[in-house]
């Protein structure tokens, strides 16, 4: 597969897939996966389309609580990786990198959406509500029965 059209696979199950599984290490050492709102999913978020648009190709960003123990993950270990697929054309993908926590408050209300305030009562600058964001360096994925791989550089 060609490097462009591995690059296009990927950004289109990114922007189709529902949801988006990130995973992370607990403190144990163990994987914690867990199922995410896809932010880039464009039929369900269009909103963030001009967001997104702005940011590197592959930038992937969650909202998530403060308290959710997957923030004391990321604190003790900060790799971590999204999958998203499609199960039905049998294709999917994984973004690995390092996740980072987003304190910059124009983020948090540039992202928000109504109705968030079922998790987040307080909106966009409720102390229980982060961001994180995962600008990934490797890209693993598969079509069918082939797989393929590519190397974005430091995330870091």
């Amino acid at each position: 597969m060609k490097d462009k059209d591995t690059r296009d696979l990927s950004k289109a199950l990114l922007e189709t897939g529902w949801p988006a599984y990130l995973t992370t290490i607990d403190g144990r050492g163990y994987p914690q996966t867990r199922a995410m709102f896809n932010l880039r999913n464009k039929e369900r978020f269009p909103k963030l389309i001009p967001f997104f648009e702005k940011r590197d190709e592959f930038t992937i960003i969650f909202t998530t609580n403060t308290s959710s123990p997957k923030i004391n993950d990321i604190k003790t270990n900060s790799a971590a990786s999204v999958y998203y697929c499609d199960p039905e054309s049998w294709k999917g993908v994984m973004f690995g990198g390092e996740i980072k926590i987003v304190d910059d408050r124009t983020v948090k209300k540039e992202i928000w959406h109504d109705g968030w305030e079922k998790y987040y009562p307080e909106g966009y600058n409720d102390p229980d509500h982060t961001v994180l964001r995962l600008t990934p360096n490797i890209v693993k994925g598969w079509t069918g029965s082939m797989t393929f791989r590519l190397e974005l550089g430091d995330s870091k």
